[in-house]
């Protein structure tokens, strides 16, 4: 018999909601489903009539000594159990394939889901948390659907099956036995019950421990420093200890289960037997009806204890499937734009859209309510008007900012933490929608912008750089996918990345893994650079974007992207001075307001917030 398992999950809070959406996803496959059914039905009336077989065969054929009847007889129910087997090796095969695609499609829908979601789901939620959707969610669907489907239709049949067989045979008999399963059913749910509370809390200890163990691994040189490896040995055997406890608890009822329920089927056997062996004796029972009955008594404990534990895993799995399909409901981000980007080429004076990839973009605006579109030409020109704009709506970041950046121009943002910086960043991006006033691009409402369309035509590098796994050439090319190696190259060697990245082994080739830990910091830093160079947008953002270089390596990138920004407009976040003072406009960002605006020189002669800055009487916090 099968152990109970339990994965630690506790039922679903909606059943039939969960059931509903599940369905769904069967319902693509449902004629396969049928076919298992079919299959199912086919196993398990195999084995229920070839025991109910044994009483005429015995009856008709070995207490007469029909040989040649019995040969036949046997031969019929081998057929007969053959067809059974087939049918289980059917069903397994089917269930197997379909329970692979239908976890494959479910797990599609997520991922597509969750890259619809704002970004503030993700400021709210762990990455842990969303990985465990994909991971230990999917796999309990997974394994209920490998196992406990089929599973759980063969154990009802097999035991409907059973006890209506066996009440045929002997109404008498069959309350012995009906008395024995109800108490191997009580007691099945009680031990149930029971090591499931032990169980949630291994689960617990368990977490606590994979905590603990991750922040040690990943602060090993703190660790070391302040020489703390024996008081974290310490408090890890005090976690050790505590999950030894809650498992051996745990184990102790699961262990429990099986030597119980098979001692109860013996000595259901025994007496079934005993008692069958006087009806026999009375002549209310022949000898055929009671070898099938008993041997039915011997098959009825299995399907009882397998179907208590299937059901067990299937709530455990409609648990993982609910919080799959919570997260599928969540609101995708929003996006009712209508303007579009497209390519555009200039004839005598005048744009006209073209399939070719050319470097010239314009938006396609719609006019009215016709189907007609106007061509504005895509030149970077931003302008905050009036922007109010919190996280939370009790709180005001931004507090009525008004700002523009013309075509071309580089805008600078200087300030201390919390000033409100990477949030204007963020607003022209439209990671997050502002409460009052309007940001234009172009004299468009980005809000009728489509979000796709929008965040093309920008580039951002920020402090906190992402590699990919792959290729150095991949994660340059990531900022434009069809770029040629000479592109990938031309934009490395503006990021001054190319002489670096030309002294290793495989160059350009050179396998990156683990978000680039083979490389230093700084020259992750400026592989992100140039992955926004190859995109040649005309807004390019840079949000601490050279704080993780060394100031000559960041002259130089400056100077690259003077060069490829020439005719676009750059926002720049800095807490070196020094990166922002060729900016033609220089932003003094305090508690989500612009106090001071002007270039390098203007901001000195009005020797106010920028001017403390600049020469160390003020510093940033």
């Amino acid at each position: 018999m099968a152990q109970y398992k339990y994965t630690g999950y506790k039922k679903p809070k909606n059943t039939k909601k969960t059931l509903f959406h599940l369905l769904r996803y069967l319902g693509h496959h449902k004629w396969m489903f049928l076919l298992v059914g079919i299959l199912v039905f086919i196993s398990a009336g195999a084995n229920l009539l070839g025991t109910y077989f044994l009483k005429p065969v015995i009856n008709r054929f070995i207490l007469p000594g029909d040989m040649s009847g019995l040969a036949e007889a046997v031969a019929g129910m081998g057929l007969m159990y053959l067809c059974g087997a087939l049918a289980t090796l059917g069903y397994n095969q089917l269930m197997i394939k379909s329970a692979q695609t239908v976890v494959q499609e479910i797990r599609r829908d997520l991922f597509v889901h969750v890259q619809k979601l704002p970004l503030k789901y993700f400021d709210a939620h762990t990455h842990g948390e969303l990985m465990s959707r994909f991971t230990n969610d999917v796999d309990t669907v997974q394994e209920a659907m490998n196992n406990s489907f089929a599973m759980i239709i063969q154990n009802f049949l097999m035991l409907a099956g059973t006890v209506i067989m066996m009440t045929v045979l002997s109404v008498r008999l069959s309350l012995i036995v009906i008395v024995f399963l109800a108490v191997m059913f009580v007691f099945i749910r009680f031990n149930g019950s029971r090591s499931r509370k032990y169980f949630q809390r291994q689960q617990a200890e368990l977490g606590r421990i994979g905590g603990f163990v991750e922040e040690m691994m990943a602060g090993q040189k703190v660790e070391k420093v302040f020489n703390h490896e024996k008081k974290d040995f310490e408090n890890f055997c005090v976690l050790n200890e505590s999950f030894r406890k809650e498992s051996t608890s745990a184990l102790t009822y699961t262990g429990m289960q099986v030597p119980t329920i098979v001692s109860l089927s013996y000595l259901n056997y025994a007496v079934s037997a005993c008692v069958g062996g006087l009806f026999a004796l009375a002549g209310l029972l022949d000898i055929g009806g009671l070898a099938s009955y008993l041997v039915y008594v011997r098959q009825s404990a299995l399907p009882l204890n397998q179907f208590t534990q299937q059901v067990n895993l299937l709530m455990t799995a409609l648990a993982g499937a609910e919080r799959i399909f919570e997260l599928m409901e969540t609101e995708a981000e929003p996006d009712e734009g209508v303007v579009t980007l497209c390519h555009v080429k200039e004839e005598n004076g005048e744009i006209t859209e073209t399939a070719e990839r050319t470097e010239q973009f314009a938006w396609k605006v719609p006019e009215g309510e016709s189907a007609e579109t106007k061509l504005v030409p895509l030149r970077g020109d931003v302008r905050f008007e009036r922007v109010v704009f919190g996280y939370v709506p009790e709180k005001k970041v931004l507090n009525g900012i008004s700002l523009y950046a013309k075509p071309g121009q580089k805008i600078a943002f200087v300030g201390s933490t919390g000033a409100g910086k990477t949030t204007i960043i963020n607003l022209v991006n439209r990671f997050y929608e502002i409460q009052a006033g309007a940001i234009t691009y172009d004299g468009i409402d980005i809000r009728r912008i489509r979000k796709d369309d929008l965040r093309h035509s920008l580039a951002m590098v920020i402090q906190e750089t992402h590699l990919f796994t792959g290729t150095i050439a991949d994660n340059i090319r990531y900022g434009k996918l069809d770029a040629t190696d000479e592109e990938v190259r031309e934009a490395a060697r503006i990021a001054n990345a190319d002489s670096f990245i030309r002294r290793l082994p495989d160059g350009y080739d050179t396998m990156l893994h683990s978000d680039g830990s083979n490389l230093s910091q700084g020259q992750r830093q400026l592989l992100a650079i140039a992955r926004a160079a190859v995109a040649r947008p005309p807004v390019l953002i840079l949000d601490e974007a050279t704080s993780s270089v060394d100031t000559r390596t960041e002259r130089l990138i400056e100077k690259g992207m003077d060069a490829i920004m020439e005719g676009r407009t750059v926002f720049v976040i800095a807490h070196r001075l020094s990166t922002v003072r060729n900016s033609k406009a220089i932003m003094v960002l305090e508690h989500g307001e612009i106090i001071e605006r002007g270039d390098h020189e203007d901001l000195l002669a009005q020797k106010g917030r920028y001017y403390q800055l600049y020469t160390g009487q003020f510093e940033l916090e």
